[in-house]
C-alpha cells in the first residue's frame, strides 16, 4: 500500500484504562448469585459461568453488602457515580501518558450504554476535569461492544478535518448496572461474561511510538439480527440481551468486513501482523479465529483481556489495543485489524499501522 498514506494519519498517542476497585474470581461471581438468585443453582448455567474462560472480573459493587432487591433507581446511581469516575480516571492516565493537559484537549468524544445521562458524560469530564470551555463534545449512545469504533472514528476524523488539535476519546460500561434475573439463556450469558471498565485515548497527527496510526474504516450491519444483542427494559431495568446465535453469525459477518477494509487497500489478510479482537466471549472469540484462519497466537491480548476482565462492552477493545501495544512489541510498518461486534448486529472494523 502507499506508505505516504500514513504520513499525516491520525494517530492513538497514549491509552488509559480504569477499573472499580472490586474484583472478583468467576467462582464468587457465580456463588453470589446463586445465594440471590437460587434458580442459579443450575448444572447448565453453572456449565457457563465456569468454561467461560473468564478468571475473573471487576464490579461497581461490594459483594458483602449488595442486595437482591435493588431498584432501578438504585442500578442508574451505580451506573451515574460509576460511570462518571472511570471515565475520569481513565481520561486522566490517556493524558497523563500523552503529556498532555485537560486545557490542551480540543474535542472530546465518550461512548456507553449501560446508562443514560443528560447532560453526557463528557459535560462531567469538562467540568471536573477542568477543560476548556470551547471544546468541542459528542457523546455516542447505544452503540454496545462495538461503541468503541465509532466514537475512534469521530475522533479521527477530528483529528484529520484539525491536525493541530487533539481529541480526548472515553468510552466506559457499569455492566453491574445492567444485572438483570430471569430464568432466560440471554440473560445467563451476559451475567456470565461481562463486567465494569473504561478505556480512554488521546487521537491526534503526531509522532509516538507505542501505538499506530488509523488508516481507515469499514462497517457492517445486518437488521436481520437487530433482536440478537443489545438491552431491553423490564420493570424500568435494563436487561442484557446476548442470543447464543452470536457465537455462529460472529465469523461470517467478520470474515465479510474485513474482506472489504483489506481489498479497497490492496492488502492481503495474510499481512495482518496484528489482530485486535473484541473479547466478546470464547465462542464468539473462536468463530472469528476460524472465519479469518487466524493463527491462535495471534489472539493472546484478546484471549488475556477475556481472561482476567471478561466482556467489558464498548472499553474491552480498546484494553486489547493497550494490552497489544505492551506486550506484542509491534515494529514499524506492522499492520494490525481492530475489530467489534455490537448491536444491530454490527460489526465494526479499522485498520491501523504502527
Amino acid at each position: 500500500m502507499d506508505t505516504s498514506a500514513t504520513q499525516h494519519a491520525p494517530r492513538i498517542l497514549s491509552l488509559g484504562t480504569s477499573n472499580p476497585r472490586f474484583r472478583y474470581s468467576q467462582k464468587e461471581i457465580y456463588d453470589l448469585s446463586v445465594r440471590h438468585f437460587p434458580h442459579y443453582a443450575d448444572r447448565r448455567i453453572e456449565h457457563i459461568f465456569m468454561t467461560s474462560d473468564i478468571d475473573y472480573r471487576y464490579f461497581s459493587f461490594d459483594a458483602a453488602t449488595i442486595a437482591p432487591d435493588e431498584t432501578a433507581d438504585d442500578l442508574h446511581r451505580r451506573y451515574e457515580e460509576n460511570a462518571v469516575l472511570l471515565a475520569r480516571e481513565a481520561a486522566v492516565r490517556a493524558l497523563e501518558e500523552s503529556q498532555f493537559s485537560p486545557t490542551e484537549i480540543d474535542a472530546v468524544v465518550t461512548s456507553t450504554c449501560t446508562g443514560y445521562l443528560c447532560p453526557g458524560i463528557s459535560a462531567s469530564l469538562v467540568q471536573q476535569m477542568g477543560m476548556r470551555a470551547d471544546i468541542r463534545r459528542a457523546d455516542l449512545v447505544g452503540m454496545g461492544c462495538s461503541g468503541a469504533m465509532p466514537a475512534l472514528q469521530h475522533a479521527v476524523d477530528f483529528a484529520r478535518s484539525n491536525p493541530r488539535q487533539v481529541c480526548l476519546l472515553v468510552t466506559v460500561e457499569i455492566c453491574s448496572a445492567c444485572y438483570y434475573f430471569d430464568d432466560s439463556l440471554e440473560t445467563v450469558v451476559g451475567n456470565a461474561i461481562c463486567g465494569d471498565g473504561a478505556a480512554a485515548a488521546v487521537v491526534g497527527i503526531q509522532e509516538a511510538s507505542t501505538f499506530p496510526v488509523v488508516l481507515g474504516f469499514e462497517s457492517l450491519v445486518d437488521p436481520s439480527y437487530i433482536q440478537s444483542v443489545g438491552f431491553q427494559f423490564r420493570d424500568g431495568k435494563l436487561r442484557i440481551v446476548l442470543s447464543k446465535d452470536l457465537r455462529s453469525i460472529a465469523g461470517g459477518m467478520a470474515a465479510k468486513v474485513v474482506d472489504r477494509l483489506l481489498c479497497r487497500r490492496g492488502i492481503r489478510n495474510e499481512e495482518i501482523r496484528h489482530w485486535i479482537i473484541h473479547s466478546g466471549g470464547r465462542k464468539v472469540i473462536d468463530g472469528i479465529r476460524s472465519a479469518l484462519d487466524i493463527s491462535e497466537d495471534r489472539l493472546g491480548s484478546s484471549r488475556r483481556v477475556l481472561r482476567n476482565f471478561g466482556n467489558m462492552s464498548s472499553p474491552t477493545v480498546l484494553f486489547v489495543l493497550n494490552d497489544l501495544a505492551r506486550t506484542a512489541a509491534p515494529e514499524r510498518g506492522d499492520l494490525g485489524v481492530m475489530l467489534a461486534m455490537g448491536p444491530g448486529l454490527s460489526v465494526e472494523a479499522a485498520l491501523v499501522k504502527w
